[in-house]
């Protein structure tokens, strides 16, 4: 044991002061991390903290790799050391790499969303410098991946093919059959366009209304009233006929419908639905000038179906926006209904009128 300690003093020395300072360069990447984290969390606490999760992680496992390298050099072959070399360089270069790609695409990505907080603050629309910060991310990891496949030989063709105009053509080519291209596409005809921008409250159907939160490469995503987020892809968005309700004007029509029964005053009905419509304190005064001249109501009620068991009775009323408009007619139909009730206006349900035949003798 004596003689093969003393053979080896030398190899057991260098294993031992690689693995020390393996175990001091990951407990100096720790503790840089907690620091990190901590001073991240005091100035910006709403920014994701997963980069620096990440660029720990890369550094610890090249910290070990590169140790592993090394008690390898030790242990192989004079002949296996030049071997050895080149894998030391090629995992130090991927690290390096790696590690500049998260920093940049991490400041690149903090300078955006600093730049769409101070313009949301000012009442500028951001949704532009949104799409954006997407796309510079995706081109900053991409150029990252192909330097990194540059490290490694039989990768090198592919990754020099990337980087040439040629390879860029071969990678659009390839992914127009497909739906990501389509949806990247989409998504800057949105951009370009403006259909809608974020925050903007939009109806796409009857069960997908909502505001828009956010717009990436791929999709778009609505948050609805049940605050659930539906995530459309921008090249079926695309082809939808959707109703933005914050383009343009915001003041909105809202017709209000109630079925009466056939024995019930009508006129008296569209009287009550007038009142109770003008009486709202969200209710907009959308005549002209003209029109107030001439003494017509606010809101205009008329008899518009005569149904199997019912007639209906529409008015039609304007609100400031989408949410006023909604408000107003859940509060309506509530008070109309008791009007109803109080003046003697029935609200019908489906009548059937059985007839029964008596059998005759002969």
């Amino acid at each position: 044991m004596l003689e093969f300690l003393q053979t080896h003093q030398k190899d057991i020395i260098h294993g031992l002061i690689i693995i020390t300072g393996v175990i001091i360069l990951r407990w100096i990447t720790n503790t840089l991390h907690k620091w990190l984290s901590k001073e991240k969390q005091l100035k910006s606490p709403t920014r994701p903290s997963r980069p620096l999760r990440v660029l720990k992680n890369i550094l610890n496992t090249l910290w070990i790799v590169l140790g592993l390298i090394a008690l390898s050099y030790i242990i192989a072959d004079e002949s296996q050391h030049n071997s050895l070399s080149e894998d030391f360089k090629t995992a130090v270069y991927v690290a390096v790499v790696l590690a500049l790609t998260i920093i940049a695409a991490t400041t690149a990505n903090m300078w955006f969303l600093y730049d769409i907080e101070k313009k949301t603050e000012s009442g500028y629309d951001a949704t532009s410098y949104k799409f954006l910060r997407y796309v510079a991310l995706a081109a900053i990891y991409f150029f990252g991946g192909v330097l990194c496949l540059l490290a490694f030989p039989s990768l090198k063709t592919i990754a020099q093919t990337a980087l040439g105009g040629a390879g860029v053509l071969t990678i659009i080519t390839g992914l127009s059959a497909q739906e990501a291209l389509a949806n990247i596409i989409g998504g800057l005809f949105i951009i370009l366009f403006k259909p809608f921008k974020i925050n903007d409250l939009v109806k796409i159907s009857d069960s997908m209304i909502g505001r828009v939160t956010d717009i990436t490469l791929r999709h778009t995503i609505i948050r609805n009233f049940e605050n659930k987020m539906i995530i459309i892809p921008n090249a079926i968005i695309n082809k939808e006929k959707l109703i933005n309700y914050d383009m343009g004007e915001l003041k909105i029509s809202e017709r209000i419908e109630i079925g009466i029964s056939y024995d019930s005053d009508v006129e008296l009905a569209k009287k009550i639905m007038r009142e109770e419509c003008e009486n709202h304190p969200l209710i907009l005064d959308n005549r002209t000038q003209t029109e107030i001249h001439q003494g017509k109501p606010i809101v205009k009620t008329a008899l518009i179906e005569l149904n199997d068991y019912s007639v209906t009775i529409r008015a039609w009323t304007w609100a400031r926006n989408y949410n006023d408009a909604f408000q107003l007619k859940i509060d309506v139909l509530d008070s109309i209904k008791k009007r109803f009730e109080k003046e003697g206006i029935e609200i019908p349900f489906p009548y059937r009128t059985v007839i029964m035949k008596k059998e005759t003798s002969h």
